[in-house]
This record gives C-alpha cells, sequence and structure tokens, in this order.
C-alpha cells in the first residue's frame, strides 16, 4: 500500500528529494524541515544497522559459533560505509553497476535457502512438519509489542520508498515507477516469505531468537560442508542493500541543501564527476558516528519510530494534494481509501509504543523533532546568516573540488 501511494507521488511530481519533495509540494516547508532534519539522522542511522549487520554475517564464518569481537565488526562496518560512500562520491555509473551485480548475487543466495527448505518440506520428515503444526500458539502480544514487531519486519521490506528519489533522473518515471513497484515489491515478498519457511523448517522460533545470524544457522544444519557460502552470500545482500541506501540519501540531502534547508555546500556536485561528493561525505560521516553504540535492535527501533512518522506525513501530503491541486497530471491515481489507511498504520506504529511501553528513546526521538524548531526559526524562517560561513564554504569548495550544480558565474569556487 505504501509503495502504490509513492508511486503515484513519484509519477506526478518526479523530483530529487522523494518524500522531502513531496511533503514540502503538500504540506509545507515547515513539516518538510521536520522531515529532512530527522532523516539527516536517521537514515544515516539506519545505514549503520545495515553496515554492522553486514559485518555481523561477514565475519561470522571465521569465528564459527563463537561471537566475534565487537572491535573488529565495527571497524569493517566502517570500512563497507566509507567504501561505499567513495564509491558514489566518485561515479554513478560504478555504483549502479555494483548495485546490479550485488542485486543479481543476492537474488541466487536467497534461491538457495528458498528451494533448500522446499526440498526438505516436500521431503515429509515429521521434524520438518512438525514446526508448523502450532506455528501461532505463543501468547496474544499487546500493541507495543505488535508495533515493534512491525519495526522489525518492515526494516527489511525498507527499499519501497527508494524509488522516488531517482525519480528525476530516470527515463519515463510514468511508467517504470508503477511498472517497478508492481513486479518488485510482490516478488520480495515471495522471495522473503520462502526464506521465512525454509527457516522455520529446519529451525525452531527460540532457536531464531537466539541465533546471532540466522543464515548461519540454517546453512550448518543443511549443508554443513559449504556452510560458509550462506553468510557470505547474505553479507553480499546486504552490502548491495547499503550501496543503494547511500545512493539515495545523497539525492535526499542535494535536494534539502538546493532548497535551502541544508547547507548550500551540500548541494555542490564535484566539477570532475558531477556527483554531489559533499553530501556523500557528510551522510557516511553521520553513518559513522551511530556505529560506535553497535546495538542493532535500538538503532532499528529508533529508526522505524521516526521513518513511519514520515511516512504517515508523506501520505497524508498526497491526500492534500488530491484535494488542493485535482488537476494535477496524475500518470498514476491509487486507490483513495489506501492512503488513508497508509495514515492510521504509519500512526498506530508510531504512538503505540509510547503509549503501552514508553522509553527513554521515543521520547528522545521526539524531542529531537522539536528541536528542529531551534533552527528552522531564525536560520530558514528569518533567514539569519553568518559571513564567517561564507569563509568555510569558500574553502571547503576549494578543497572538495565542487561547484553549485547549475554552474551560475557567481558561484564561490569559480
Amino acid at each position: 500500500m505504501g509503495s502504490l501511494c509513492y508511486a503515484e507521488l513519484g509519477t506526478a511530481l518526479p523530483f530529487s528529494g522523494g518524500e522531502y519533495s513531496h511533503i514540502k509540494r503538500g504540506l509545507g516547508s515547515l513539516p518538510a524541515f521536520v522531515f529532512i532534519w530527522t532523516s539527516t539522522f536517521t537514515k544515516p542511522a539506519s545505514n549503520a544497522a545495515r553496515a554492522l549487520l553486514f559485518a555481523e554475517y561477514a565475519t561470522q564464518p571465521f569465528y564459527g559459533r563463537c561471537p566475534a569481537p565487537q572491535v573488529l565488526k565495527k571497524c569493517l562496518a566502517l570500512a563497507a560505509l566509507w567504501s561505499l560512500g567513495i564509491l558514489n562520491g566518485r561515479s554513478v555509473k560504478m555504483a549502479a553497476w555494483v548495485q546490479t551485480v550485488f542485486t543479481v548475487l543476492k537474488m541466487m543466495a536467497l534461491s538457495v535457502i528458498a528451494i533448500g527448505g522446499i526440498v526438505l518440506l516436500l521431503g515429509g520428515r515429521k521434524e520438518h512438519l512438525a514446526r508448523f503444526e502450532d506455528a501461532f500458539g505463543s501468547e496474544t502480544p499487546n500493541a507495543s509489542q505488535i508495533a515493534e514487531a512491525f519495526f522489525q519486519g518492515l526494516y527489511a521490506y525498507g527499499g519501497w520508498w527508494s524509488l522516488n528519489y531517482m525519480a528525476e533522473e530516470m527515463k519515463n518515471p510514468s511508467r517504470n515507477i508503477p511498472l517497478t513497484v508492481m513486479t518488485a515489491v510482490p516478488a520480495v515478498i515471495v522471495f522473503y516469505l520462502l526464506v521465512n519457511v525454509s527457516y522455520l523448517t529446519v529451525l525452531t522460533p527460540k532457536e531464531i531468537v537466539s541465533s546471532v545470524a540466522v543464515a548461519v544457522t540454517w546453512a550448518d544444519r543443511v549443508i554443513p560442508s559449504v556452510a560458509w557460502i550462506i553468510p557470505l552470500s547474505v553479507a553480499v545482500s546486504i552490502f548491495g542493500a547499503l550501496n543503494s541506501s547511500m545512493f539515495t540519501l545523497g539525492r535526499l540531502s542535494y535536494a534539502g541543501s538546493q532548497s535551502g534547508h541544508l547547507p548550500i555546500l551540500i548541494s555542490m556536485l564535484n566539477v570532475h564527476s558531477c556527483t554531489p561528493a559533499p553530501a556523500m561525505i557528510f551522510s557516511t560521516t553521520i553513518a559513522s558516528i551511530f556505529v560506535i553504540p553497535s546495538d542493532l535492535i535500538m538503532l532499528t527501533n529508533y529508526f522505524g519510530f521516526s521513518a513511519w512518522l514520515m511516512i504517515g506525513l508523506t501520505c497524508a501530503s498526497l491526500i492534500v494534494l488530491r484535494y488542493r491541486e485535482p488537476h494535477l497530471h496524475r500518470p498514476y491515481k491509487v486507490f483513495l481509501p489506501v492512503p488513508f489507511v497508509m495514515v492510521a498504520m504509519s500512526f498506530f506504529l508510531v504512538l503505540a509504543p509510547i503509549v503501552w511501553s514508553p522509553k527513554l528513546q521515543y521520547v528522545y526521538a521526539f524531542l529531537f523533532m522539536l528541536g528542529s524548531l531551534t533552527v528552522y526559526l531564525p536560520f530558514i524562517h528569518f533567514k539569519l546568516h553568518f559571513a564567517f560561513v561564507d569563509k568555510i564554504t569558500c574553502y571547503l569548495q576549494l578543497l572538495l573540488e565542487v561547484s553549485p550544480a547549475d554552474g551560475s558565474a557567481d558561484s564561490k569556487y569559480e
């Protein structure tokens, strides 16, 4: 439902920046600033979580059942972040090529796990079938537990909002965005369901929860002689997802800077490669800071809480635009009750943990969003400006060899 809402917004408003551009058009400058202020930190937090997960799977085969050292995992996570940050800051074509290769490898790895599970189920052994007899027999979770479970599950499907960030650079977005949504999202759902069925065929729910890397445990049971292939494949999959996420995050920072909501330097392009190098350096630096705590569950829940508030605002902007701009050209139109359901679900996911299981991390996240007002009012609304910022911008322009995107003659670099 979310991807269908985004398909309408992406085809009607094919601009860089994804949700940021849609919220700005539908709800105004302040909600858009709250979005980019929050996303500037939560999306790098998500990248940090992915990088740590990549490090977990990449190191696990070398340590068997023992946990890998935290310092090693953090160093590897930082190496992955900066390798991809430099790649995306140097060449868009190379980043796209890496994405294609890693997507193919990812689908091959998922196919091995899915087919392995189907073969075991068709074998009809009692211990495999017995695990599905009382599959939903646990006690009923409360609303907060449901919301946190959704944060974890929906995190795995997180790519569906990425497409709109590239709408401005896409050929024929009015055709390709809906087509991609209607083919890729169902394909991912089918693959993920088959993989989870495969996990549950071999492992009990308790074993899945206690496992540091589920695919490693699965491979040790099913294909012990070549078990190292699976964690390596999962690491490849996460690396590809991280590359995609960093690619889109650079576009968000670029769009926010062009609108005056982030420092002007971030929207500048490298004079040699025409890539948003400052935006990539900015987002990768913040992600690197989030690697330090290294608590994956905390990072995912914090990201999920903030992300779903912003998704709710994006779907609300679709509803507002339907009534405020009825004549806007919309190559694809979603069934109108769908965005209303998405807004309701988004706010349930945001409010349920706060109401039923209040935790300090949610209070901090909410206060952080409100903190955006202390920046918006003086610097955006009243346009407060300091002369020394221009000197810093000029120095960094020369250092990074970047200039404004339009290449105007009044750029400081020139």
